[in-house]
């Protein structure tokens, strides 16, 4: 863990680069220390084709919201500094956008518990 969802709206596929956003999702992630496990961190992104925003009047309105799923076990302080840091980092990649549309940027954290999540990855081993 994690595993981050970053849905985007259509509209804004030519200019937002997701591809370059998901490599520095994992590369603010990894950044955090040993906060997470660099061989357990996944990201992708969904392009949305059928959403509504507000009340529809802002036919090109735009949205990138991220979701984080972490495993339990982190402290607020430590959940606070991953999320400020990927935060910024979402900011600063759609500046651009930002500053020449209308866009909405938001993030969430979900913790679960180790009930209900199954896991079998090898890719760890790669790290130690």
């Amino acid at each position: 863990m994690p595993h981050v969802t970053v849905e985007y709206t259509d509209n804004i596929e030519n200019e937002a680069n997701i591809g370059a956003f998901l490599k520095k999702i994992n590369e603010s992630l990894i950044s955090e220390g040993d906060t997470f496990t660099p061989g357990a961190i996944r990201s992708r992104a969904i392009k949305l084709t059928e959403y509504f925003v507000a009340d529809g009047t802002g036919e090109d309105d735009a949205f990138v919201h991220v979701t984080m799923k972490i495993a339990p076990g982190r402290t607020a302080e430590v959940k606070k500094a991953a999320c400020d840091h990927l935060f910024e980092m979402m900011q600063a990649h759609f500046n651009e956008l930002f500053e020449n549309r209308y866009l909405a940027l938001s993030l969430e954290l979900f913790e679960f518990g180790e009930g209900g999540t199954y896991k079998q990855n090898n890719i760890h081993k790669r790290y130690k």
